[in-house]
């Protein structure tokens, strides 16, 4: 096997890299590249941009708008967008629901929602965590029980971890429609609109400061019968398709490498250029990501034709994301004192906002707290790792 890119693929790399240092307002990548706190209107802006491109959606098929992208293919556009300082593509629309209604919603579900998803229009919040039900989903106990007329769901329950709640009008849920069934087998995947009556946001504040997580209290809202994707009951096996989606795009290896590079621009910086320790420690990651991307390469040749297979896909997304973390810990280390920005001037009114550190070290401890969470959503490594041992078994 041949594990180096065709010439195709690298003249799609260079068309990729142009359009992004063409397209991307600057004022985004450079708030990218410092990791600094990105709103609700930089993520659209990038992602209308992306649409106006055909680029928004590289998983979808081409009748829905997709670009006809091969695995490859979407593998470089996702490291040259994250390489070039583009905001990541958020997944709860986009690579998570999307998917799911291309394969298993109505076609009314499909002419309503996808073109929303397409052009940034409706963003839309994962309800698949509750107190209790984080990595085991087969526990939910957020009810739905249909009205004797048939035309609503009533649903009652506590979704937490939410991902950018405040900036979604609507979510997708599973919810338990048959209590007595077998955990797996009463639970139904449900579209619900934020708005309804009877839905609460409330926000998480999180270690990093942020608030983009959210808790949602649904407390009799009634939604639509016609909202319920596929068929009752069987949402357990919608969840666990879109979850393979979600895994495979979180297991981040562009994400690793722009880290990685802001490590070593940072270290030139702080003149660490000759620390035998530190450039020792960055060769390590560089080799570890390297075997990273090969194992990825490898199972995307394998799978060019279909979806990767959610064992390998939790073979990515645990490494990935617990390499990410790793990096994150060095520039905290690379930074030192300064990745703490802290003078007593600050609590003075009259210094209040002034920068104390230089301002590419001002999100360091931020962004490494905030990488915490990677490990976590999309399902525990711990999770992941029981998938993996007894796929294995199994083999």
């Amino acid at each position: 096997m041949k594990l180096e890119f065709s010439a195709a693929d690298e003249a799609f790399r260079l068309e990729v890299r142009e359009f992004v240092r063409t397209r991307l307002p600057a004022d985004i990548k450079r708030k990218v590249e410092l990791g600094l706190r990105l709103e609700h209107e930089d993520y659209v802006t990038w992602f209308r941009i992306l649409e106006e491109r055909g680029w928004i959606t590289p998983g979808w098929p081409v009748e829905h708008g997709g670009p006809g992208w091969n695995h490859v293919q979407r593998y470089i556009f996702d490291e040259e967008t994250l390489l070039g300082g583009a905001p990541r593509i958020i997944a709860s629309g986009i690579q998570m629901l999307g998917p799911v209604l291309i394969a298993f919603g109505s076609e009314e579900q499909k002419k309503k929602y996808l073109p929303d998803i397409r052009h940034s229009n409706t963003w839309w919040a994962q309800g698949f965590s509750e107190p209790g039900a984080g990595s085991d989903l087969a526990a939910v106990r957020t009810s739905a029980v249909l009205e004797p007329d048939g035309e609503h769901f009533v649903v009652n329950g506590h979704k937490v971890w939410t991902s950018y709640a405040q900036w979604c009008p609507m979510m997708f849920a599973l919810v338990r429609t048959d209590p007595a069934a077998k955990p797996q087998e009463g639970i139904s995947f449900l579209l619900i609109d934020m708005a309804s009556p009877g839905v609460e946001v409330r926000p998480i504040r999180m270690l990093e400061g942020g608030a983009d997580l959210n808790e949602v209290y649904l407390d009799n809202v009634r939604v639509p019968a016609g909202n319920l994707v596929g068929e009752l009951d069987k949402g357990w096996s919608y969840g666990k398709y879109l979850l393979g989606h979600e895994r495979t795009g979180i297991a981040g290896i562009g994400s690793c490498k722009q880290q990685l590079a802001r490590a070593r621009r940072i270290a030139a910086q702080q003149g660490l250029d000759g620390d035998a320790l530190l450039q020792a420690r960055l060769a390590q990651f560089e080799i570890e990501l390297m075997a990273l991307e090969f194992t990825a390469l490898r199972l995307l040749s394998a799978n060019q034709r279909s979806r990767m297979p959610a064992v390998e896909a939790s073979m990515l997304k645990v490494r990935g994301t617990e390499l990410r973390q790793a990096i994150y810990e060095t520039l905290v280390d690379i930074a030192g004192p300064d990745a703490v920005p802290f003078s007593p001037e600050v609590l003075e009114l009259a210094h209040l906002g002034e920068g104390v550190v230089p301002e590419e070290l001002v999100a360091l401890a931020a962004n490494c707290l905030d990488s915490r969470k990677i490990t976590i959503y999309g399902g525990t490594s711990e999770v992941q790792r029981n998938l993996i041992a007894r796929a294995a078994m199994e083999a």
